[in-house]
């Protein structure tokens, strides 16, 4: 790997889904729908809590929180079911306010920026379309790393792949499985409010900073060290 990249200006690695585009309650009710095809009941806050996580981990959750055995044929349906339940709703998923805006004023002061989603290709990259990316935006899917969060193995790809260290690197998340991973990858976690997760808890998840949304996280952009 060529030599990492030090600057005064440090990357961005943005979450997906409730960071960037208002999209948690589409995979909310996804969710429901494809447990419910399978004969599994579970509300949908309990649902809403493991959103962030990959499809896989939160299959492996539902085995613990239900006392049930989940068969791999039961999750390979289940995950493929949750995919088709998003794609049906692509039509109802919006960018969050400012996120373009936030998005287009990195790349014009600079600033090295990244997404890095638990979301597989099929459907990230439909909804990534949504934000209007400029060409060669990195865009780190499910299908490219061993592990989804909370391992860190997403943004360190990221990372990587802007050649930038991940110490000199915030993760932009809304769940607390951003927060985590970010820790671990040792970058410095900015937690988001437009995900649904309170600010006490992406705090206690070790987050630096909390915004409502991308647009308050561009107002802010000073707090991070990041100038014009």
């Amino acid at each position: 790997m060529s030599e990492l990249i030090r600057t005064g200006q440090p990357a961005l690695l943005f979450d997906l889904d409730g960071t960037l585009v208002d999209s948690v309650y589409q995979h909310v009710l996804a969710w429901r729908e494809a447990l419910e095809h399978e004969g599994i009941g579970l509300s949908v806050w309990r649902i809403h809590r493991r959103i962030g996580m990959s499809g896989g981990l939160f299959v492996r959750a539902l085995d613990r929180e239900l006392g049930i055995q989940i068969t791999a044929g039961q999750a390979e349906r289940l995950q493929k079911l949750h995919a088709e339940g998003v794609r049906r709703r692509l039509a109802q998923i919006r960018p969050l306010p400012g996120a373009r805006e936030l998005l287009g004023r990195l790349t014009e002061i600079g600033v090295p920026w990244a997404i890095a989603t638990s979301g597989r290709a099929e459907t990230a990259l439909e909804i990534t379309r949504l934000l209007e990316l400029p060409a060669g935006t990195v865009v780190i899917t499910r299908d490219e790393v061993p592990f989804a969060k909370p391992n860190p193995d997403l943004f360190l790809a990221a990372a990587a792949r802007l050649e930038r260290d991940p110490r000199e690197s915030f993760v932009v998340g809304d769940s607390v499985w951003d927060m985590l991973a970010a820790r671990r990858a040792s970058a410095l976690g900015v937690g988001l409010l437009s995900g649904g997760y309170g600010r006490e808890e992406l705090t206690a998840a070790g987050t630096y900073r909390v915004y409502d949304d991308p647009a308050d996280l561009l107002g802010h952009l000073d707090e991070l060290g990041i100038r014009s």
